[in-house]
């Protein structure tokens, strides 16, 4: 198949290696031409994935129309906050039998849309065959690395769900198939929110009890949060749900624990942010998912939290007592 990566970080030069691997003629795309040219000519992403060699036969490119047109699959590899001002560049081209697929991890702020819904908000002439999402516990510095991997691709259509997975598949990097679009897009999502609160704990050096209470919750605030959006509840129990909650809290690469752990170590997150050179999706996130909680009416005092501590500049240790003196509840 004709398929193109737009978004040249880390996970998606990883992604266009492993669909390179898979015999697929990949095209991916850089926004900045300085460093799409620096791409071509080192045949390494230095600051995004160091060390992994990019195949020849990728071709990388900064035009927006030559990643576009007239493809198999497009691969969203766009950080969720700006993915809109991206896709819209689409109208110019030729999509109209390309399936879209979105590997971003977050939900836009205004709209309160997941990626999927942004999609098809922007070109309503879209069949739900054409959009679907991957997701689940997978970081680019392991999977660049061929570290076995299992992850989910959701689509509304299951035979699209399926023409994803069959693409993307190798001895090492495991997909399954889903129909629940909406609740695979929401745990990779609401996840970076807890992981920031595994962050903090670390950061505040409270321990492994905490974090154990905090993940633990976390999935059942995610859980409770999603099921009320129209998810069905089985997906955050699986790879896009608990699975993505487990690496992200724990992992040494999430860039969302990061933050955290920054904060909760005093630093505040403008001067965390700075010292960044990728996207930590939890945090604008949060913005959503505690206007999407009081839109349902779903409690959600882990991400209330979380967001008083970026954004309320809440001290992490009143934020930590105030979650364990909430009112007597049963599990």
């Amino acid at each position: 198949m004709n398929i193109s990566v737009l978004g040249a970080g880390g996970w998606g030069t990883t992604l266009a290696i492993i669909l390179h691997y898979n015999g697929h003629k990949v095209t991916l795309w850089e926004y900045k031409k300085d460093y799409a040219k620096l791409l071509n000519k080192k045949r390494e992403n230095e600051i995004y994935l160091p060390k992994i060699k990019i195949p020849e036969e990728i071709i990388i490119t900064n035009d927006f129309e030559e990643a576009t047109t007239k493809l198999n699959l497009i691969i969203l590899a766009v950080p969720s906050q700006f993915l809109r001002g991206v896709i819209k560049k689409a109208k110019y081209s030729d999509i109209k039998n390309s399936i879209l697929v979105s590997v971003a991890k977050g939900i836009e702020n205004k709209s309160l849309m997941t990626m999927s819904q942004m999609l098809k908000d922007e070109f309503p002439e879209l069949d739900d065959s054409q959009i679907g999402v991957l997701s689940g516990p997978s970081h680019a510095e392991e999977v660049s690395r061929r570290i076995p991997t299992a992850v989910v691709a959701a689509s509304k259509n299951m035979d699209t769900s399926r023409t994803i997975q069959s693409s993307f598949m190798t001895s090492y990097f495991r997909v399954y198939s889903s129909k629940d679009i909406l609740g695979v897009e929401l745990g990779g999502a609401f996840k970076n929110i807890i992981a920031i609160g595994a962050g903090i704990i670390d950061g505040a050096k409270f321990g492994d009890n905490t974090k154990a209470a905090i993940m633990t919750r976390g999935i059942a605030e995610i859980s409770r949060l999603g099921v009320a959006l129209g998810a069905e509840p089985e997906t955050f129990a699986g790879l896009s749900g608990m699975g993505d909650l487990i690496v992200t809290c724990m992992s040494k690469h999430s860039r969302n624990r990061f933050v955290g752990e920054q904060i909760g170590a005093g630093k505040k997150l403008k001067e965390v942010l700075k010292s960044m050179e990728m996207v930590a999706e939890g945090v604008e996130t949060s913005r959503s998912a505690s206007q999407l909680s009081k839109k349902v009416d779903v409690e959600t005092p882990i991400t209330n939290e979380v967001y008083k501590i970026l954004f309320e500049d809440k001290d992490p240790v009143k934020a930590t007592n105030d979650l364990m003196t909430r009112d007597m509840k049963m599990e």
